[in-house]
């Protein structure tokens, strides 16, 4: 369709819905009086439905976490790789377990005769505290919980348990350690009051307040106020009668009303009650009255918000009653039937901008043209951004791109970080590369580059830059990370792998298998936008980086013949684990740095 036959939004609109008003006007709002409010009620109680699913999902995803943590750990277990008589072993992993779970309190594994060890998140300073355990003498609550892990081999919860030690209350998610169908021990992993109310702050608005109730009872689980109160919980009240909670309208839960959920379209396995808080303002309170998907913890969902969220739409309908003079059913016909028109490639706009906010932009169709000029404008124009995304997203680091906007920002001003550096190097690529054509030699290093880059992003690593055949990588930047070293020795390991495993496939063909090498070094960097205003890089600069390049580069001198040489600095050896290989080389003179680096090797 040419541009001088379409059509403009604003006009169209307004003549269609206009004409269709003044033909109709005595008709049509008495259908809408009785469309509308049905309407209405089915889609607050949509809304109620939506909002509690969601309170669900956090939950559960937390709780997820908890249970899939918990089952890594037995398998670890089963494959004989956590004995009971190595407890160093045992912090250590629990130490690794713990440390991404932000909502555990703590994590105790024991044997058969309940000794073992204790990991503790400690006084939330950050700092994580482990050592041995016996449960008779130092956690005697948790006694009755290793006996039924004696009864029943499937994992359970526990009921609220109060610990005087700690003087606050956990429920504790319990596996059981079977060997066949001996019992051998047990891992307990503890959640709070504490942790669990953090998780209702962060899913509660100023408005909605989201809260846990214990099944079968009033008792308050979590709340996000609930921390006010811990001082008076008590071996004689572990959790919080409603009426005790630093809630003054949900403290007044036990003389609300119940209303009939028919009111408002709610799902029968939820409970609607009203009350006022103390400045009068009406709220709503909606109620499980039993939770399936918590993964067994003995909970219910629940949420109170101001009833203006379901009220006032049937207020406004009741309103557009009295003042209309009759049903709109022509024009009301008209009216969907463009929006449908109208409504149908904006939809389409907007899933197509999730996909580009997440730059996937390999999923992102072409929108169509439309009658209407506005939204042919909408589809040239987004096409065109797509394509010049797509084109531009292949000369930028999408991983980069995007932690940076999941920090909330576009920019990244220069800044000292504490950022681990990798390099790598094809060893004798010039000679190699002699008998290859350009084409040859750009499939090969693009195939190479591709086994490396997949290995850094899969750590988290931030791509710098291809030189060559070489690749400069770092972690520690744009997000923080407590130990940066870790994740880039695991991916130096992974990248060896992955090319000792392609050398297989070389050497099959009949191709010559390729060496390379990597040099890790850690230190103080300046991270961010460096270079003119017209074209920066996210970068990092610094004496670090150049000797990350020296420790590769040292490499051919160390061992010239081997198919793959990781050497490490001293920096970097000391915060890995015991579970990679090292062998260390001594201090090595490097160019550019007056005094000697003491090296490692890390062993594939």
């Amino acid at each position: 369709m040419s541009r001088q036959t379409k059509l403009f939004i604003t006009p169209t609109l307004a003549t269609v819905i206009g004409t269709f008003v003044l033909i109709t006007a005595a008709a049509i709002l008495l259908i809408q009086a009785f469309t509308s409010s049905t309407v209405v009620r089915q889609l607050g109680g949509e809304i109620v439905d939506i909002g509690m699913d969601s309170a669900e999902i956090a939950f559960v995803e937390q709780l997820h976490a908890v249970t899939e943590a918990s089952e890594y750990t037995a398998l670890s277990w089963e494959a004989g790789e956590l004995p009971f008589d190595d407890p160093d072993l045992l912090v250590t992993y629990l130490f690794g377990v713990l440390a991404p779970v932000q909502q555990v309190s703590f994590l105790v594994m024991v044997d058969d005769q309940d000794l073992g060890v204790d990991v503790d998140r400690g006084d939330a300073d950050g700092k994580l505290l482990g050592g041995d355990v016996d449960l008779a003498k130092d956690i005697p609550e948790l006694i009755k919980l290793t006996d039924q892990a004696r009864q029943d081999k499937e994992p359970f919860w526990s009921a609220p348990l109060y610990m005087k030690e700690r003087k606050h209350t956990y429920f504790v998610y319990v596996r059981p350690l079977y060997e066949d169908t001996t019992y051998r021990g047990s891992l307990m992993v503890g959640m709070s009051l504490d942790r669990m109310s953090e998780i209702t702050w962060y899913i509660s608005t100023d408005d909605i307040n989201v809260f846990l109730m214990k099944e079968d009872s009033h008792d308050i689980i979590a709340h996000p106020t609930l921390d006010q109160a811990f001082d008076s919980l008590s071996e004689s009240m572990p959790l919080f009668p409603v009426k005790h909670v630093p809630d003054a309208f949900l403290a007044r839960f036990e003389q609300m009303p119940k209303l009939d959920n028919a009111s408002f379209d709610l799902g029968e396995d939820l409970d609607l009650h009203v009350g006022h808080t103390e400045d009068g303002q009406k709220r709503f309170v909606v109620l499980e009255q039993k939770n399936e998907n918590l993964l067994g913890l003995p909970a219910r969902i629940g949420v109170h918000f101001p009833a203006e969220f379901l009220d006032q739409p049937l207020q406004q309908v009741l309103f557009a009653v009295l003042v209309g003079t009759g049903l709109l059913f022509i024009s009301l016909i008209g009216a969907v039937l463009l929006a449908q028109r109208i409504a149908r490639p904006v939809q389409r706009a907007s899933s197509a901008a999730k996909e580009v906010a997440n730059l996937n932009l390999a999923a992102v169709p072409p929108l169509p043209s439309s009658v209407i000029r506005e939204l042919d404008d909408l589809s040239k124009g987004f096409n065109a951004m797509v394509g010049g995304l797509t084109a531009f997203n292949r000369y930028v680091p999408t991983t980069l791109v995007q932690k940076l906007l999941s920090e909330g920002r576009a920019d990244a001003p220069p800044e000292e970080r504490e950022v681990a550096v990798l390099f790598t190097d094809i060893a004798g690529f010039t000679s190699a590369s002699e008998g290859m054509s350009a084409t040859e030699t750009a499939a090969f290093v693009n195939h190479h580059l591709s086994l490396l880059g997949a290995e850094i992003t899969r750590e988290g690593g931030t791509i710098d830059k291809y030189i060559g055949d070489s690749v400069m990588a770092f972690w520690g930047a744009p997000e923080r990370l407590e130990n940066a070293a870790a994740p880039a020795a695991r991916a130096a390991l992974a990248m060896a792998r992955a090319v000792m495993t392609d050398n297989q496939a070389r050497i099959e063909r009949g191709e010559l298998p390729v060496r390379f090498r990597i040099g890790l070094h850690m230190g103080p960097l300046v991270v961010g936008d460096i270079g003119a205003p017209e074209r920066v890089n996210y970068t990092v600069i610094g004496d670090t980086v150049n000797a990350a390049s020296r420790l590769e580069s040292l490499g051919k001198e160390i061992d010239a013949t081997a198919e793959v040489v990781i050497l490490a600095s001293e920096e970097i050896a000391r915060k890995l684990g015991e579970d990679l290989a090292q062998q260390p080389i001594g201090p090595q003179k490097v160019k550019g740095k007056a005094e000697p680096l003491n090296v490692v090797r890390l062993l594939v």
